[in-house]
Protein backbone atom coordinates (compact mmCIF):
# COMPACT_ATOMS: atom_id res chain seq x y z
CA UNK A 1 0.00 0.00 0.00
CA UNK A 2 1.79 3.14 -1.22
CA UNK A 3 -1.13 5.60 -1.27
CA UNK A 4 -4.57 5.97 0.24
CA UNK A 5 -7.26 7.83 -1.65
CA UNK A 6 -10.10 9.03 0.56
CA UNK A 7 -13.26 10.67 -0.74
CA UNK A 8 -14.84 12.80 1.95
CA UNK A 9 -16.52 13.87 3.94
CA UNK A 10 -17.34 10.68 5.81
CA UNK A 11 -19.35 9.91 8.90
CA UNK A 12 -17.81 7.01 10.75
CA UNK A 13 -20.34 4.37 11.79
CA UNK A 14 -19.94 0.76 12.85
CA UNK A 15 -17.50 -1.31 14.89
CA UNK A 16 -13.89 -2.46 14.77
CA UNK A 17 -11.75 -4.86 16.75
CA UNK A 18 -8.81 -3.40 18.63
CA UNK A 19 -5.40 -4.83 17.74
CA UNK A 20 -2.75 -5.84 20.24
CA UNK A 21 -0.40 -3.19 21.60
CA UNK A 22 2.33 -2.54 19.03
CA UNK A 23 4.75 -1.14 21.59
CA UNK A 24 4.36 -4.22 23.80
CA UNK A 25 4.80 -6.73 20.98
CA UNK A 26 8.09 -5.31 19.65
CA UNK A 27 10.21 -5.62 22.83
CA UNK A 28 8.65 -9.01 23.56
CA UNK A 29 10.09 -10.31 20.29
CA UNK A 30 13.55 -9.15 21.39
CA UNK A 31 12.98 -10.66 24.84
CA UNK A 32 12.45 -14.07 23.21
CA UNK A 33 16.21 -14.07 22.52
CA UNK A 34 16.84 -14.41 26.28
CA UNK A 35 15.97 -18.13 26.42
CA UNK A 36 16.15 -21.20 24.16
CA UNK A 37 12.52 -22.23 24.73
CA UNK A 38 9.25 -21.34 23.00
CA UNK A 39 7.86 -17.89 23.75
CA UNK A 40 4.21 -17.68 22.71
CA UNK A 41 2.46 -14.34 22.26
CA UNK A 42 -1.24 -13.96 21.55
CA UNK A 43 -3.02 -10.90 20.11
CA UNK A 44 0.05 -9.80 18.17
CA UNK A 45 -0.83 -7.10 15.58
CA UNK A 46 0.02 -7.91 11.97
CA UNK A 47 1.84 -4.69 11.13
CA UNK A 48 5.07 -3.87 9.33
CA UNK A 49 6.98 -3.11 12.52
CA UNK A 50 6.19 -6.58 13.89
CA UNK A 51 7.17 -8.18 10.57
CA UNK A 52 10.48 -6.29 10.61
CA UNK A 53 11.27 -7.41 14.17
CA UNK A 54 10.49 -11.00 13.22
CA UNK A 55 12.78 -10.71 10.20
CA UNK A 56 15.59 -9.71 12.57
CA UNK A 57 14.86 -12.68 14.86
CA UNK A 58 14.92 -15.04 11.87
CA UNK A 59 18.18 -13.54 10.56
CA UNK A 60 19.73 -14.46 13.89
CA UNK A 61 18.57 -18.07 13.58
CA UNK A 62 15.31 -18.04 15.53
CA UNK A 63 12.35 -20.05 14.31
CA UNK A 64 9.12 -18.10 13.93
CA UNK A 65 5.55 -19.23 13.44
CA UNK A 66 2.98 -16.43 13.13
CA UNK A 67 -0.67 -17.17 12.36
CA UNK A 68 -4.05 -15.73 13.40
CA UNK A 69 -2.48 -13.18 15.76
CA UNK A 70 -0.53 -15.88 17.62
CA UNK A 71 3.25 -15.82 17.47
CA UNK A 72 5.60 -18.61 18.54
CA UNK A 73 9.32 -17.81 18.67
CA UNK A 74 12.11 -20.24 19.52
CA UNK A 75 15.69 -19.00 19.67
CA UNK A 76 17.36 -22.29 20.56
CA UNK A 77 19.40 -22.16 17.33
CA UNK A 78 20.51 -18.55 17.64
CA UNK A 79 24.30 -18.62 17.80
CA UNK A 80 25.42 -15.05 17.10
CA UNK A 81 24.42 -11.44 17.59
CA UNK A 82 25.02 -9.80 14.22
CA UNK A 83 21.96 -7.98 12.82
CA UNK A 84 22.01 -6.98 9.12
CA UNK A 85 22.06 -3.26 8.35
CA UNK A 86 18.96 -3.34 6.13
CA UNK A 87 16.86 -4.79 8.94
CA UNK A 88 18.19 -2.38 11.58
CA UNK A 89 17.37 0.67 9.49
CA UNK A 90 13.79 -0.52 8.96
CA UNK A 91 12.78 -0.05 12.60
CA UNK A 92 13.92 1.82 15.70
CA UNK A 93 13.18 -1.11 18.03
CA UNK A 94 15.98 -3.10 16.36
CA UNK A 95 18.31 -1.73 19.06
CA UNK A 96 16.41 -3.77 21.66
CA UNK A 97 18.21 -6.92 20.46
CA UNK A 98 21.60 -5.64 21.66
CA UNK A 99 21.22 -6.32 25.41
CA UNK A 100 19.56 -9.76 25.18
CA UNK A 101 22.14 -10.93 22.61
CA UNK A 102 25.02 -9.74 24.80
CA UNK A 103 23.46 -11.45 27.81
CA UNK A 104 23.39 -14.80 26.00
CA UNK A 105 26.34 -14.63 23.62
CA UNK A 106 28.64 -11.92 24.98
CA UNK A 107 28.47 -9.54 22.03
CA UNK A 108 26.22 -8.00 19.40
CA UNK A 109 26.67 -5.95 16.25
CA UNK A 110 23.91 -3.69 14.97
CA UNK A 111 23.53 -0.64 12.78
CA UNK A 112 21.87 2.71 13.47
CA UNK A 113 18.16 2.07 13.98
CA UNK A 114 15.51 3.54 11.71
CA UNK A 115 11.96 4.58 12.61
CA UNK A 116 9.84 7.71 12.51
CA UNK A 117 11.51 11.04 11.81
CA UNK A 118 9.92 13.07 14.60
CA UNK A 119 13.06 14.69 16.00
CA UNK A 120 16.15 13.61 17.88
CA UNK A 121 15.68 10.36 19.75
CA UNK A 122 18.63 9.88 22.06
CA UNK A 123 20.37 6.55 22.51
CA UNK A 124 22.55 7.74 25.39
CA UNK A 125 20.20 6.27 28.01
CA UNK A 126 20.55 2.81 26.43
CA UNK A 127 24.36 3.07 26.54
CA UNK A 128 24.35 4.27 30.14
CA UNK A 129 22.08 1.49 31.38
CA UNK A 130 23.88 -1.29 29.53
CA UNK A 131 27.24 -0.01 30.77
CA UNK A 132 25.99 -0.12 34.36
CA UNK A 133 25.16 -3.80 33.77
CA UNK A 134 28.64 -4.56 32.34
CA UNK A 135 28.13 -4.08 28.58
CA UNK A 136 30.45 -1.73 26.71
CA UNK A 137 29.19 -0.09 23.54
CA UNK A 138 30.76 1.76 20.62
CA UNK A 139 28.23 3.82 18.70
CA UNK A 140 30.23 6.61 17.09
CA UNK A 141 30.12 4.98 13.65
CA UNK A 142 28.30 2.12 11.95
CA UNK A 143 28.20 -0.67 12.82
CA UNK A 144 27.40 -0.31 16.51
CA UNK A 145 29.18 -2.87 18.68
CA UNK A 146 28.21 -4.14 22.12
CA UNK A 147 30.24 -6.54 24.25
CA UNK A 148 30.87 -7.76 27.77
CA UNK A 149 34.26 -8.99 28.90
CA UNK A 150 32.91 -10.92 31.87
CA UNK A 151 29.63 -11.70 33.58
CA UNK A 152 26.84 -9.16 33.80
CA UNK A 153 26.12 -7.64 37.20
CA UNK A 154 23.21 -5.83 38.77
CA UNK A 155 23.40 -2.10 39.35
CA UNK A 156 21.55 0.85 40.85
CA UNK A 157 20.97 3.49 38.16
CA UNK A 158 19.10 6.71 37.48
CA UNK A 159 17.92 7.38 33.93
CA UNK A 160 18.31 10.98 32.81
CA UNK A 161 15.10 10.60 30.81
CA UNK A 162 12.17 8.25 31.34
CA UNK A 163 12.76 6.56 27.99
CA UNK A 164 10.38 3.70 27.22
CA UNK A 165 12.71 1.75 24.96
CA UNK A 166 15.72 2.29 27.23
CA UNK A 167 13.73 1.12 30.27
CA UNK A 168 12.61 -1.97 28.36
CA UNK A 169 16.12 -2.64 27.08
CA UNK A 170 17.76 -2.36 30.49
CA UNK A 171 15.01 -4.34 32.23
CA UNK A 172 15.30 -7.25 29.76
CA UNK A 173 19.07 -7.41 30.06
CA UNK A 174 19.08 -7.08 33.86
CA UNK A 175 17.00 -10.24 34.18
CA UNK A 176 20.17 -12.26 33.49
CA UNK A 177 22.50 -9.99 35.47
CA UNK A 178 23.40 -11.52 38.88
CA UNK A 179 22.51 -9.30 41.80
CA UNK A 180 19.99 -6.51 42.22
CA UNK A 181 19.22 -3.87 39.64
CA UNK A 182 17.19 -0.74 40.42
CA UNK A 183 16.07 1.48 37.55
CA UNK A 184 15.14 4.91 38.89
CA UNK A 185 13.16 7.38 36.78
CA UNK A 186 12.01 4.39 34.75
CA UNK A 187 9.24 4.65 32.18
CA UNK A 188 5.99 3.13 33.43
CA UNK A 189 3.83 2.99 30.29
CA UNK A 190 1.39 0.05 29.99
CA UNK A 191 3.61 -1.68 27.43
CA UNK A 192 6.57 -1.57 29.84
CA UNK A 193 4.41 -3.35 32.41
CA UNK A 194 3.26 -5.91 29.83
CA UNK A 195 6.87 -6.68 28.95
CA UNK A 196 7.66 -7.13 32.66
CA UNK A 197 4.68 -9.50 32.92
CA UNK A 198 6.13 -11.64 30.12
CA UNK A 199 9.61 -11.63 31.65
CA UNK A 200 8.21 -12.66 35.05
CA UNK A 201 6.32 -15.47 33.32
CA UNK A 202 9.69 -16.52 31.85
CA UNK A 203 11.17 -16.77 35.35
CA UNK A 204 12.43 -13.23 35.93
CA UNK A 205 12.01 -11.44 39.26
CA UNK A 206 10.76 -7.94 38.53
CA UNK A 207 8.74 -5.68 40.81
CA UNK A 208 7.75 -2.02 40.80
CA UNK A 209 5.84 -2.15 37.54
CA UNK A 210 3.52 0.81 36.96
CA UNK A 211 5.97 2.96 38.96
CA UNK A 212 9.14 4.90 38.08
CA UNK A 213 11.28 2.63 40.28
CA UNK A 214 11.67 -0.85 38.82
CA UNK A 215 13.61 -3.52 40.73
CA UNK A 216 15.05 -6.66 39.15
CA UNK A 217 16.72 -9.59 40.86
CA UNK A 218 18.93 -11.36 38.35
CA UNK A 219 18.39 -15.06 37.70
CA UNK A 220 20.64 -17.73 36.16
CA UNK A 221 18.39 -18.44 33.21
CA UNK A 222 14.93 -17.86 31.77
CA UNK A 223 12.48 -20.30 30.22
CA UNK A 224 9.60 -20.23 27.78
CA UNK A 225 6.28 -18.59 28.56
CA UNK A 226 2.92 -17.65 27.07
CA UNK A 227 1.09 -14.32 27.34
CA UNK A 228 -1.75 -12.38 25.71
CA UNK A 229 -1.01 -8.79 24.73
CA UNK A 230 -3.56 -6.14 25.77
CA UNK A 231 -5.24 -3.88 23.22
CA UNK A 232 -3.39 -0.90 21.79
CA UNK A 233 -4.64 2.19 23.63
CA UNK A 234 -3.05 4.49 21.04
CA UNK A 235 -4.92 2.77 18.21
CA UNK A 236 -8.14 3.07 20.21
CA UNK A 237 -7.57 6.79 20.79
CA UNK A 238 -6.83 7.29 17.08
CA UNK A 239 -10.16 5.79 16.03
CA UNK A 240 -12.01 7.66 18.79
CA UNK A 241 -10.55 10.93 17.47
CA UNK A 242 -11.68 9.97 13.97
CA UNK A 243 -15.16 9.16 15.24
CA UNK A 244 -15.46 12.41 17.18
CA UNK A 245 -14.18 14.53 14.29
CA UNK A 246 -16.78 13.07 11.91
CA UNK A 247 -19.62 13.14 14.50
CA UNK A 248 -19.88 9.40 14.06
CA UNK A 249 -20.88 6.35 16.08
CA UNK A 250 -18.19 3.78 16.82
CA UNK A 251 -17.80 0.66 18.90
CA UNK A 252 -14.33 -0.70 19.64
CA UNK A 253 -14.11 -4.30 20.86
CA UNK A 254 -11.06 -6.05 22.24
CA UNK A 255 -8.89 -6.71 25.26
CA UNK A 256 -8.97 -3.32 26.96
CA UNK A 257 -7.29 -2.25 30.21
CA UNK A 258 -9.52 0.62 31.45
CA UNK A 259 -6.79 2.23 33.56
CA UNK A 260 -4.78 2.84 30.37
CA UNK A 261 -7.46 5.34 29.31
CA UNK A 262 -7.74 7.58 32.38
CA UNK A 263 -5.76 10.50 30.96
CA UNK A 264 -7.12 9.86 27.46
CA UNK A 265 -10.67 10.17 28.71
CA UNK A 266 -9.81 13.39 30.55
CA UNK A 267 -8.46 14.98 27.35
CA UNK A 268 -11.42 13.88 25.24
CA UNK A 269 -13.72 15.38 27.88
CA UNK A 270 -12.00 18.74 27.37
CA UNK A 271 -13.35 18.63 23.81
CA UNK A 272 -16.84 17.52 24.82
CA UNK A 273 -16.23 14.01 23.46
CA UNK A 274 -17.30 11.40 26.00
CA UNK A 275 -17.12 7.65 25.57
CA UNK A 276 -18.26 4.52 27.36
CA UNK A 277 -15.37 2.42 28.64
CA UNK A 278 -15.50 -1.21 29.74
CA UNK A 279 -12.86 -4.00 29.91
CA UNK A 280 -13.80 -5.33 26.46
CA UNK A 281 -15.67 -2.45 24.90
CA UNK A 282 -15.41 1.28 24.08
CA UNK A 283 -18.23 3.25 22.49
CA UNK A 284 -18.61 6.82 21.28
CA UNK A 285 -21.71 8.38 19.76
CA UNK A 286 -22.45 11.77 18.19
CA UNK A 287 -19.84 13.83 20.02
CA UNK A 288 -20.75 17.51 20.31
CA UNK A 289 -17.30 18.96 19.95
CA UNK A 290 -16.83 22.16 21.91
CA UNK A 291 -13.56 22.99 23.60
CA UNK A 292 -13.96 23.84 27.26
CA UNK A 293 -11.87 26.92 28.16
CA UNK A 294 -9.86 27.06 31.35
CA UNK A 295 -10.98 29.17 34.30
CA UNK A 296 -11.12 32.84 33.33
CA UNK A 297 -11.97 31.88 29.73
CA UNK A 298 -8.29 31.11 29.10
CA UNK A 299 -7.23 29.00 26.12
CA UNK A 300 -6.71 25.41 27.34
CA UNK A 301 -3.41 23.64 26.78
CA UNK A 302 -3.16 19.99 25.75
CA UNK A 303 0.40 18.81 26.45
CA UNK A 304 2.10 15.43 26.28
CA UNK A 305 4.56 13.92 28.72
CA UNK A 306 5.83 10.68 30.25
CA UNK A 307 3.15 8.27 31.46
CA UNK A 308 0.66 8.76 33.04
CA UNK A 309 0.55 12.11 31.23
CA UNK A 310 -1.03 12.30 27.78
CA UNK A 311 1.03 10.16 25.35
CA UNK A 312 2.91 11.93 22.58
CA UNK A 313 1.65 9.30 20.12
CA UNK A 314 -1.93 10.50 20.67
CA UNK A 315 -1.27 14.18 20.07
CA UNK A 316 -1.36 14.19 16.25
CA UNK A 317 -4.83 12.64 16.09
CA UNK A 318 -6.17 15.12 18.62
CA UNK A 319 -4.81 18.03 16.58
CA UNK A 320 -6.71 16.81 13.51
CA UNK A 321 -9.85 16.35 15.64
CA UNK A 322 -9.52 19.89 17.04
CA UNK A 323 -9.97 21.37 13.56
CA UNK A 324 -13.60 20.24 13.82
CA UNK A 325 -14.17 21.56 17.37
CA UNK A 326 -15.78 24.82 18.34
CA UNK A 327 -13.25 26.95 20.18
CA UNK A 328 -9.49 27.45 20.47
CA UNK A 329 -6.89 25.16 21.97
CA UNK A 330 -3.09 25.17 22.27
CA UNK A 331 -1.21 21.91 21.74
CA UNK A 332 2.22 21.68 23.36
CA UNK A 333 4.45 18.85 22.11
CA UNK A 334 7.20 18.66 24.74
CA UNK A 335 8.99 15.48 23.71
CA UNK A 336 9.80 15.60 19.97
CA UNK A 337 10.69 18.70 17.99
CA UNK A 338 9.53 17.45 14.57
CA UNK A 339 6.18 15.83 15.37
CA UNK A 340 4.22 19.03 14.67
CA UNK A 341 5.52 19.56 11.14
CA UNK A 342 2.55 17.76 9.59
CA UNK A 343 0.30 20.65 10.70
CA UNK A 344 1.34 22.44 7.48
CA UNK A 345 -0.73 19.84 5.61
CA UNK A 346 -3.77 20.62 7.74
CA UNK A 347 -3.31 24.32 6.99
CA UNK A 348 -3.19 23.48 3.26
CA UNK A 349 -6.54 21.69 3.75
CA UNK A 350 -8.07 24.84 5.25
CA UNK A 351 -7.44 24.39 8.97
CA UNK A 352 -7.26 27.52 11.10
CA UNK A 353 -3.93 26.71 12.71
CA UNK A 354 -1.00 28.80 13.87
CA UNK A 355 2.32 27.01 14.27
CA UNK A 356 3.95 29.03 17.05
CA UNK A 357 7.22 27.08 16.99
CA UNK A 358 8.30 23.44 16.50
CA UNK A 359 6.61 22.46 19.77
CA UNK A 360 3.37 24.48 19.87
CA UNK A 361 0.39 24.97 17.61
CA UNK A 362 -2.90 26.80 18.16
CA UNK A 363 -6.03 25.40 16.51
CA UNK A 364 -9.32 27.30 16.20
CA UNK A 365 -12.38 25.54 14.85
CA UNK A 366 -14.50 24.32 13.41
CA UNK A 367 -13.18 24.73 9.88
CA UNK A 368 -14.23 23.26 6.56
CA UNK A 369 -11.43 21.19 5.15
CA UNK A 370 -10.89 20.30 1.51
CA UNK A 371 -9.03 17.40 -0.02
CA UNK A 372 -5.35 17.70 -0.97
CA UNK A 373 -2.43 15.44 -1.79
CA UNK A 374 0.00 14.91 1.08
CA UNK A 375 2.64 12.48 2.31
CA UNK A 376 2.79 10.75 5.67
CA UNK A 377 6.01 11.59 7.56
CA UNK A 378 5.41 9.21 10.48
CA UNK A 379 2.89 6.70 11.81
CA UNK A 380 0.81 9.03 13.97
CA UNK A 381 0.87 12.02 11.62
CA UNK A 382 -0.31 9.66 8.89
CA UNK A 383 -3.30 8.59 10.95
CA UNK A 384 -4.06 12.26 11.69
CA UNK A 385 -4.05 12.89 7.95
CA UNK A 386 -6.57 10.06 7.55
CA UNK A 387 -8.81 11.78 10.12
CA UNK A 388 -8.49 15.12 8.31
CA UNK A 389 -9.20 13.48 4.95
CA UNK A 390 -12.37 11.91 6.33
CA UNK A 391 -13.54 15.38 7.43
CA UNK A 392 -12.57 17.10 4.17
CA UNK A 393 -14.75 17.68 1.16
CA UNK A 394 -13.45 16.02 -1.96
CA UNK A 395 -10.55 13.75 -2.77
CA UNK A 396 -7.49 13.44 -0.54
CA UNK A 397 -4.42 11.42 -1.43
CA UNK A 398 -2.10 10.26 1.34
CA UNK A 399 1.19 9.10 -0.12
CA UNK A 400 3.82 7.06 1.72
CA UNK A 401 0.94 5.29 3.42
CA UNK A 402 3.13 2.27 4.17
CA UNK A 403 4.41 4.31 7.09
CA UNK A 404 0.93 4.25 8.68
CA UNK A 405 0.76 0.50 8.11
CA UNK A 406 3.77 0.17 10.42
CA UNK A 407 1.51 0.90 13.39
CA UNK A 408 -2.10 0.19 12.37
CA UNK A 409 -3.22 -3.32 11.53
CA UNK A 410 -5.55 -3.72 8.53
CA UNK A 411 -5.96 0.06 8.29
CA UNK A 412 -7.79 0.09 4.96
CA UNK A 413 -10.10 -2.79 5.97
CA UNK A 414 -11.06 -1.18 9.27
CA UNK A 415 -11.69 2.20 7.65
CA UNK A 416 -13.93 0.68 4.99
CA UNK A 417 -15.81 -1.29 7.66
CA UNK A 418 -16.84 1.95 9.37
CA UNK A 419 -17.94 3.74 6.23
CA UNK A 420 -14.88 5.50 4.82
CA UNK A 421 -14.80 5.74 0.99
CA UNK A 422 -11.23 4.58 0.45
CA UNK A 423 -9.12 3.11 -2.30
CA UNK A 424 -5.57 1.82 -2.17
CA UNK A 425 -3.04 2.58 -4.89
Amino acid sequence: MNSLIINGPARVQGSIRLSGNKNAALPMIAAAMLCPDDVVLHNVPDILDVRNMLAIAQSLGASVHYENSTLRINSAHVRHGDVPEKLCTAIRASLLFAGPLCARFGSATLFAPGGDVIGRRRLDTHCYGLKKLGIQSRMEDNPYTFSRSGALHGSDMFLDEASVTATEHIMMTACLAPGSTIIRNAACEPHVTQLADLLNAMGAKICGMDTNRICIEGVDNLHGAEITIAGDHVEAASYLALCAATRGELEIHGRIAPHDYWMTRRVFERFGANFTLKPDFIAMKNAELKIRPDIGNAIPVIADGPWPQFPSDMLSGMIAMATQCQGTVLFFEKMFESRMYFVDKLIAMGANAVACDPHRVVITGPTRLHGVAMSSPDIRAGMAMVTAACCAKGRSVINNADVIQRGYEDLAGKLRAIGVDLQEQ
